[in-house]
């Protein structure tokens, strides 16, 4: 506060942010004065935080439908944990988003639904992520031994083209 030099706080549990305008402290309720408060980045703790629409996979939608879609937050750790186009298998908590305002009055019994991610599993794992064992050498081995390793890597990359 300008006036009083309080420091006051103010958790934020929505999605929406409105800052204090006016002073809440003692002091100023007292004197009746409305010190102005004034936002301070230093002292304030940003919490990650990720919104990610995520939606079924083109062969599991029945032909001439859309495909479903779900939105998931993710907080702390799992933020950043899933990009565009990963195959995921997300464990959360399903949770109703309660409207507020007009739009409550209007929406009645209906609310939207949200999942709060809590684990995340990716299906296709990045390089880094690969664990290769004496089983993987093996493999690698007789496919280099029997000599058709070309036709082989052909095959796997676009067998409609090589096939």
């Amino acid at each position: 506060c300008d006036r009083c030099g309080c420091e006051i706080f103010q958790p934020i549990g929505t999605k929406t942010y409105a800052p204090l305008n006016e002073c809440p402290s003692k002091d100023c309720q007292k004197n009746q004065s409305k010190g102005q408060l004034h936002h301070s980045t230093r002292a304030s703790k940003f919490q990650p935080f990720q919104e990610i629409k995520i939606q079924e996979m083109a062969e599991q939608v029945p032909v001439g439908h859309i495909p479903r879609m779900l939105t998931v937050l993710c907080h702390g750790s799992l933020v950043r944990k899933i990009s565009p186009g990963d195959v995921v298998d997300i464990a959360g908590i399903f949770l109703p988003t309660p409207y507020t305002g007009f739009k409550a009055i209007k929406a009645g019994l209906l609310t939207d639904t949200y999942l709060e991610a809590q684990y995340v599993t990716h299906h296709k794992k990045a390089y880094e992520d690969l664990v290769v064992d004496d089983r993987v050498f093996k493999r690698i081995d007789q496919y280099r031994a029997s000599g058709h390793i070309y036709e082989y890597l052909a095959m796997s990359i676009a067998p409609e083209i090589y096939g």
